[in-house]
């Protein structure tokens, strides 16, 4: 009797589930199954927008700025200009090169969308958040992130600072009076020693050795030969 009432059982689940499976819809798979989420396209963000990355829809962070006509280095440091003008300048061939006070390190694959003096300090931190696992040395003297929180810290300025040509000059004074400018001038120091100290800060320049301070450490090597840096610090500086 309960074999019998089993298989009865049995029979009437088999029924059951043949039906309920005619009725349902299964929620992924099959040919007509549609997205589990609809997305409403007609509410979807208007291209005014803005957006953190290029490709997307509005200003971008990282899209390519127009570039500004390169300014010409050569011929700056024979002038008459003040001694440390023509040293940062000197220093400036060294390390940003013809784009000047908006360089951007080369292997930065996500550049700012606006050019670095149009940029306040604070966007320049949020550019360097949004962008991990990449180099942002950045402006004329290639400021890396440290450096550019310590310095501005040191002169006043804050995030709302505009990150223009004098701001960048005062950034790297500071950088000047550590590798001992003022010793320098004072005669404590051999030129060849302030030389050696300015290459331990500007990746740049060669020490005396002929390489930079940093050869081989994240790429970097000297952009001049030591012969042409102790010539032209001759020039800035003669006696």
């Amino acid at each position: 009797m309960n074999i019998r009432r089993c298989v009865v059982t049995l029979i009437v689940l088999l029924v059951m589930a043949v039906n309920a499976r005619a009725e349902v819809t299964p929620l992924i798979g099959g040919l007509n199954t549609g997205p589990l989420v609809q997305v409403n396209r007609a509410s979807a963000p208007s291209s005014g927008g803005s957006s953190l990355f290029i490709g997307q829809s509005g200003s971008s962070l990282f899209a390519p700025y127009p570039r500004r006509q390169k300014a010409p280095i050569r011929g700056i440091l024979t002038s008459q200009a003040p001694p440390e003008a023509r040293l940062l300048t000197l220093i400036a061939s060294a390390e940003a090169g013809p784009d000047g006070y908006d360089a951007v390190q080369h292997g930065a694959s996500r550049r700012p969308s606006k050019r670095p003096t149009d940029m306040t300090i604070g966007e320049i931190y949020d550019w360097i958040t949004a962008t991990p696992g990449q180099p942002h040395a950045i402006g004329r003297y290639q400021f890396i992130p440290p450096t550019l929180r310590t310095l501005t810290r040191q002169a006043g300025f804050n995030r709302q600072t505009p990150f223009t040509p004098a701001v960048q000059d005062e950034l790297a004074g500071i950088l000047l009076q550590d590798a001992g400018l003022a010793q320098f001038q004072a005669g404590g120091i051999s030129r060849h020693a302030f030389m050696n100290n300015l290459a331990k800060i500007w990746a740049g320049l060669p020490t005396s050795s002929g390489r930079s301070y940093y050869h081989g450490y994240a790429g970097n090597s000297a952009t001049m030969t030591w012969a042409r840096y102790d010539a032209e610090m001759t020039r800035i500086y003669p006696g």
